[in-house]
């Protein structure tokens, strides 16, 4: 067989390469100040527990308040590749302003907040109309294809973003590192100008137009337990991640460089998880590979709060926890984006997308003001284990719904479809960067 039949059919089609490799570049970006803007708020400008709580609200706060009218102002709109590239610019533009700050001397905390608040509103711009978008390239028989790239390119970011970003911080003043960031959202914006896909018409406004898409979704017996479960991920993890950094450099006493590097390599697992995840659903179906991927995704969390020790112990659960948990979260996303992708009518798309993030991400900054209360008073280690444990909690919503009994994706015969096909589908709800249940 020679090397070009081995690459995937999506990505011998120059359009969707463009916006595969748009995404991609992104995400690499998204994971270096994933790291990097903690560690500006800790390290630059002295925040503790309570101030990081403030900072993560800021930055998922958006997906509450404006994703439900996002949805309905999309769905109207014809051009949403426009607005993606619009959102990418403006996210650029953002990010420069801090090391450009830092340079000055002017950067404070008051200035992170306000960037974390508009970028998060940029991506939730960005990210309904993402899921217009990629219906628009590719077709049904595809999605789980599609989804299967997308988050591979996304376990790639885990694997070289925390790794780069903590060389990055290590090499320059820690808010120079944000440079990075704001140019692969300048090359997101330039290849997402060089695709020109037909998007599906516009929806005709109609009573209850606004909210059609929440009503819908809390009637769909499987979406609803599937947005609970997930919302309930949401909000634990959010109480996790507000304060692993501050854990990680304060109580474990690693250094930034360490810290990347454990979560770069142990984000290996994000690579396989999206290399098996098309087997396991042939395997098991789609809906038994979503329970196996929440379960593989929260438990090893556990590892993190029971960290202690010398640095090599300390480094090797941590990198067992992230490997382990990068398996389980590519599961997710890719399956129980597949099975939503063939859900939601296309009338209700950008709708139902807008519902979800408000029914799901709404519980982040949620999540994150309570990690940053529960840290300041009952400290970071105990706050970790409500979290951890907290998370697993997500099966509970799943295993009495339909979900456990869905073999195959609806409208087709087996559990995984790959085989090409004319039929677009009716819509699809995609993993954000940085993911669908995490």
């Amino acid at each position: 067989m020679n090397s070009a039949a081995r690459i995937p059919v999506l990505l011998r089609e120059r359009t969707f390469r463009r916006y595969w490799a748009a995404q991609s570049v992104s995400l690499i970006g998204d994971q270096i100040s994933l790291l990097a803007v903690p560690l500006v708020a800790v390290l630059v400008l002295g925040a503790g527990a309570a101030e990081m709580g403030l900072l993560k609200t800021a930055e998922l706060l958006p997906a509450l308040l404006l994703s439900l009218p996002a949805g309905a102002w999309i769905d109207r709109r014809a051009r949403r590749r426009r607005i993606m590239i619009a959102a990418d610019l403006l996210r650029a533009l953002l990010i420069l302003s801090l090391p450009v700050a830092y340079a000055v001397g002017t950067l404070t905390l008051a200035h992170l907040y306000a960037v974390a608040f508009a970028v998060g509103a940029c991506t939730v711009l960005f990210d309904i109309c993402n899921v217009t978008l990629f219906v628009s390239l590719v077709p049904k028989s595809r999605f789980v294809v599609g989804s299967s790239l997308l988050n591979g390119s996304r376990a790639m970011a885990y694997v070289s973003g925390p790794g780069a970003g903590g060389l990055l911080v290590q090499l320059l003043a820690v808010p120079m590192t944000l440079l990075v960031d704001a140019l692969t959202f300048l090359y997101s914006a330039i290849l997402l100008a060089r695709i020109a896909p037909t998007e599906p018409p516009p929806a005709p406004p109609a009573k209850g137009y606004a909210t059609e898409g929440v009503r819908w979704a809390l009637r769909h017996p499987t979406l609803r337990a599937m947005f609970a479960a997930s919302g309930t991920v949401q909000f634990f993890n959010l109480m996790f991640h507000t304060l692993f950094v501050l854990y990680a450099t304060t109580e474990l006493g690693l250094e930034a460089g360490i810290l990347g590097a454990v979560l770069g390599i142990g984000a290996v697992g994000g690579l396989i998880g999206a290399a098996v995840a098309g087997r396991v659903v042939r395997a098991i179906g789609i809906g038994p590979a979503i329970l196996l991927g929440y379960a593989g995704f929260t438990v090893p969390l556990l590892l993190v709060p029971l960290a202690g020790g010398d640095t090599p112990l300390v480094t090797a659960l941590l990198f067992v926890a992230e490997f382990l948990s990068s398996v389980g979260v590519m599961l997710v996303d890719i399956s129980s984006g597949s099975l939503l992708a063939a859900l939601i009518p296309d009338s209700l798309r950008s709708r139902v997308a807008g519902a979800s993030r408000t029914l799901n991400y709404g519980f982040r900054p949620i999540g994150a003001m309570t990690g940053g209360a529960f840290g300041t008073a009952l400290g970071l280690r105990p706050t970790l284990w409500i979290a951890t444990a907290g998370a697993t909690l997500c099966l509970l919503w799943l295993l009495p719904s339909p979900v456990p009994r869905i073999r195959a994706l609806p409208g087709t015969a087996t559990p995984q479809e790959s085989a090409p096909g004319p039929d677009r589908g009716p819509s699809v709800h995609l993993p954000e960067p940085g993911g669908e249940a995490t």
